[in-house]
């Protein structure tokens, strides 16, 4: 379905998206559901058709359909490390590439024992693979992190195109930083998933940010603020 298309009950282009509903009616469907809901402006015809990509015996049916068993069976139950070994073995995966950042090589290390104890083939691929300087890529020295010095660059390009070739079935993040994480993703043709999310400041916990907007961190509702 087009991006571009209207919602008429609000009268023109989305403004008011899902975080501003308090019923949350398309859970449980035991409520209502508000006037400028996304979904109830979706066309019949259109909510069919998705629906049918999970229905078929198509990759991203599959896809589906093993993270919703993996969720039914195991919700509350399975740490991040294990919900990924359980989705994998629901995909008939065999190889798991790891995206590492270098920061959380040891993390990787210890990840890639626990895919090999559990049956798969585990391969990992750093951040900084290929060794290139950020100067070579058109970086001001003054935004290196140690200024007129070698400073290999992240590289989530390469690191996409050696897991596709060593043939990777799935790949797993391993904190990569913001912006080459998506690149990454934009780059794998096999599925990817995350195991860690980076946030050096937060021990890698980005969700402690909003936890604590109205208190230790509420500078980021500082209006105007620059970054």
């Amino acid at each position: 379905m087009s991006s571009k298309k209207k919602n008429k009950k609000n009268g023109g282009d989305y403004k008011i998206g899902c975080s501003e509903c308090g019923f949350l009616n398309c859970y449980r469907q035991e409520k209502s559901f508000p006037d400028f809901c996304p979904g109830k402006a979706v066309e019949p015809n259109d909510l069919a058709n998705v629906t049918l990509e999970y229905c078929e015996d198509s990759g991203d049916a599959k896809i589906a359909r093993a993270a919703a068993e993996v969720e039914g069976l195991y919700y509350g139950k399975l740490t991040r490390v294990e919900e990924i070994l359980a989705f994998a073995r629901r995909l008939d995966a065999r190889k798991i590439g790891l995206a590492t950042c270098i920061g959380l090589i040891e993390e990787t290390r210890i990840f890639s024992k626990i895919v090999k104890k559990n049956g798969f083939e585990p391969y990992a691929v750093l951040c900084k693979v290929g060794s290139v300087d950020k100067s070579g890529i058109g970086l001001d020295e003054k935004l290196k992190i140690r200024p007129d010095s070698f400073e290999g660059i992240c590289n989530p390009i390469l690191q996409a195109k050696l897991l596709d070739e060593w043939g990777a079935d799935l790949n797993v993040v391993i904190g990569l930083c913001v912006g080459h994480d998506a690149l990454f993703c934009k780059h794998s043709k096999a599925l990817v998933t995350t195991l860690v999310v980076k946030d050096r400041v937060l021990g890698h916990n980005p969700a402690a940010a909003l936890y604590t907007s109205n208190s230790y961190y509420n500078r980021v509702l500082e209006k105007g603020r620059e970054l």
